[in-house]
């Protein structure tokens, strides 16, 4: 049903800015949420957190005449209820309903929409090159992007198109130019914003393995070649051949401080290898990702700060609110990176999680092989990143 289509309720509800419901999550608050959605969108993707009570009831059932008691005995009546659903309107429906039976309720402003609309920017307080770097979050994705600032410079790791006009006035509220925007590698999970920065001024750079997949604008756009340095500013962002996830994946070293590894490594785990050549090119690609984190990413001193593009609900975030670890704990913590090349491939092919949503036109879409208006960009984006192995059985103890 549309937002028009739902029958108007007597009772009149508040609206919850997302960003006001994501600060009472942060600050550790009990929320009591109830999901309207169906459940095959509440499994695939919801809201979560520790101090988070999340309940799904479908939003049909509560269009009948006389609500079941069934149905009313699953919200619960001795606290705030937010209700929410994908958009906003049958969620402003339900609180409604529920607030003429005399429950406490409010709803979520546009949804799991506007949820995916909240941008978060984080400095990494353990950089420790030349400039500030700070690590941009999108909680409702676990997107993670990185913006280097130094002197009258900037560049972004990893953009996201939804968020192009972030980029560019950020830059000027920190009174810098934006001079790059860097992808590590084709993504599989969200629309790529380098394309839409390169059109506004900014120098947009892929990596030049990457061109191999048959990326259509790279007569247009500056290659990455391992061992290329960008300077900015003072700083140097240097280009470290990482391929595994991807044949093209390509790491940043940012000022020899932190690496920026895409979906190489993450804090919580490491690629999954399968989204390229699929299943029977997995093998292969999990070798390649091997050696790709022995000899590139490990070889670097244990200080090293990495960073990935994802993050999952199994990151702890560094006591600077960023999802960044030395490389040196990495290792220490995650069994993954301490095994031989046979256990790692067995290992991350053993438990893969499902692609990600809507993977078959991201990626060409982010190829240049097939269009979408910035509404159709933000849809496909929509829900997990899945980007990583399955975080359960890389940890150690």
């Amino acid at each position: 049903m549309n937002a028009d289509d739902f029958p108007t309720p007597d009772a009149d509800v508040e609206t919850v800015a997302p960003e006001s419901l994501k600060g009472r999550i942060d600050a550790g608050e009990d929320v009591t949420l109830l999901d309207a959605r169906m459940q095959s969108d509440y499994e695939e993707w919801h809201i979560d957190g520790d101090s988070v009570e999340s309940i799904n009831v479908p939003y049909f059932e509560f269009l009948e005449d006389e609500l079941d008691e069934d149905v009313l005995a699953q919200v619960p009546d001795d606290r705030d209820v937010t209700v929410l659903c994908a958009k906003g309107g049958a969620s402003e429906f339900v609180a409604g309903t529920l607030a003429e039976e005399g429950y406490d309720v409010d709803h979520l402003e546009d949804g799991m929409n506007g949820w995916a609309r909240i941008y978060e920017r984080v400095e990494v307080s353990g950089y420790d090159g030349a400039g500030a770097l700070y690590q941009y979050q999108r909680p409702s994705s676990g997107c993670l992007g990185y913006l280097l600032v130094e002197g009258d410079e900037a560049a972004v790791i990893d953009p996201l198109r939804a968020f192009t006009d972030r980029y560019l006035n950020d830059a000027d509220e920190l009174g810098v130019d934006l001079t790059y925007a860097i992808d590590t590698h084709i993504h599989a999970d969200h629309i790529s914003g380098v394309r839409a920065l390169d059109a506004v001024g900014v120098e947009g750079v892929i990596p030049d393995a990457s061109v191999q997949r048959g990326v259509t604008y790279a007569d247009d756009i500056t290659l990455a070649d391992d061992g290329d340095e960008f300077a900015v500013g003072d700083a140097t962002i240097e280009t470290v051949s990482t391929p595994g996830h991807t044949s093209g994946m390509t790491s940043y070293l940012v000022d020899g401080s932190l690496l920026a590894t895409g979906d190489g490594l993450f804090i919580e785990s490491v690629a999954r290898p399968d989204l390229e050549e699929g299943d029977d090119g997995a093998p292969e690609a999990a070798a390649q990702l091997y050696e790709s984190l022995q000899e590139r990413v490990l070889s670097l001193p244990d200080e090293t700060l990495i960073g990935g593009a994802h993050f999952s609900d199994a990151a702890e975030p560094a006591a600077d609110g960023t999802y960044t670890a030395p490389i040196g704990q990495l290792e220490a913590e995650m069994d993954a990176l301490t095994m031989d090349e046979d256990d790692f491939v067995e290992l991350i092919l053993s438990d893969m999680p499902p692609r990600p949503a809507n993977y078959e036109d991201i990626i060409p879409t982010n190829l240049g092989q097939q269009e979408a208006d910035d509404d159709e960009a933000f849809e496909l984006e929509l829900g997990p990143n899945n980007c990583a192995a399955s975080q359960e059985s890389l940890a150690g103890d």
